[in-house]
């Protein structure tokens, strides 16, 4: 049973991911940045990362092999202490990236039904916001695709009062966004100002191949001023000490060349109950004043 943090403020930001280490790659100086303001945070993380890998080489071993379910649950509570945020598991088994999703794997989990825990989530905690990933998953892992679809799934339920009602009240979201920060634009950004500061970049090769349309363009919507808190996004990756080499790619370019150089982090808009004047550089934009349920149905996209 899932023990949910009753809400604290009138601003709330839930972000629903794949696995723990998610909530720190993707949007971590974004919740910084709320939490700085006050917003209340929650991440749900859809599962806790069994069949992944040791990714640093530093921690690779016998007895880390075996441990890891309960060593990415500690990291995951290092890394929601450093973002000061609530944290809940939904509690399903990580799919891995095999060719076959076994039966048991959050992958395999019929969409609508997957969906409730995180209904529940949703009216215990009566987000505004709501960001996830697109119907690609930011990148085709079984999970992030499946996080995807029960994001949209719950979030319709959870305004739908005949839908859970062992869950409680309906609850509608009022804005709902894909988190699109690893895009091919920020990684150019930066390859960019690393050759200008005359050092090498790790990005060259990658963006080689890598195309880009100007409908992946057209895709942000929303771009987020979070760079003073890029640091603080550092941080918590480094917390997940089994998924993150501090040597690595993630680390090599100086922090001050990436504020100057790509200062936000990037979302879509996908569903809004409040007008939406695009481009925005707030996910609450609307909805500051007003932080009640709102009445209706979504506005946006026309």
């Amino acid at each position: 049973m899932m023990t949910m943090p009753k809400p604290t403020s009138p601003l709330r930001l839930l972000h629903v991911h794949a696995h723990p280490d998610d909530e720190s790659s993707k949007g971590a100086a974004t919740t910084a940045y709320y939490r700085k303001q006050g917003v209340a945070v929650l991440v749900a993380t859809c599962t806790g990362g069994e069949r992944g890998d040791i990714l640093n080489p530093k921690m690779v071993s016998a007895d880390n092999e075996a441990r890891l379910p309960e060593l990415r649950r500690a990291e995951m509570a290092a890394a929601a202490k450093i973002l000061d945020i609530e944290q809940v598991w939904l509690g399903f088994i990580d799919s891995g990236m095999g060719p076959e999703v076994e039966p048991d794997t959050f992958a395999a989990q019929d969409v609508d039904v997957a969906a409730g825990r995180l209904v529940k989530v949703i009216r215990d905690f009566r987000p505004q916001v709501v960001t996830t990933y697109d119907e690609n998953g930011g990148y085709p892992h079984p999970d992030h695709i499946m996080t995807h679809k029960i994001t949209m799934a719950a979030v319709e339920a959870a305004a739908d009062p005949s839908a859970w009602p062992e869950h409680g009240p309906a609850w509608k979201v009022t804005k709902l966004y894909y988190d699109i920060t690893l895009h091919r634009g920020r990684y150019a950004a930066l390859d960019r100002a690393m050759h200008a500061a005359g050092l090498d970049s790790p990005y060259t090769n990658w963006l080689a191949g890598w195309a880009e349309t100007d409908e992946d363009r057209a895709r942000i919507t929303t771009r987020i001023p979070c760079a003073a808190y890029f640091g603080v996004r550092n941080d918590a990756l480094r917390a997940h000490a089994t998924q993150i080499d501090p040597d690595g790619r993630w680390f090599a370019v100086p922090l001050e060349i990436q504020q100057a150089a790509h200062p936000s982090e990037d979302y879509q808009l996908v569903r809004s109950r409040v007008p939406a004047a695009i481009p925005e550089n707030d996910l609450f934009a609307g909805v500051r004043g007003g932080a009640g349920e709102p009445v209706g149905g979504w506005v946006f996209p026309g």
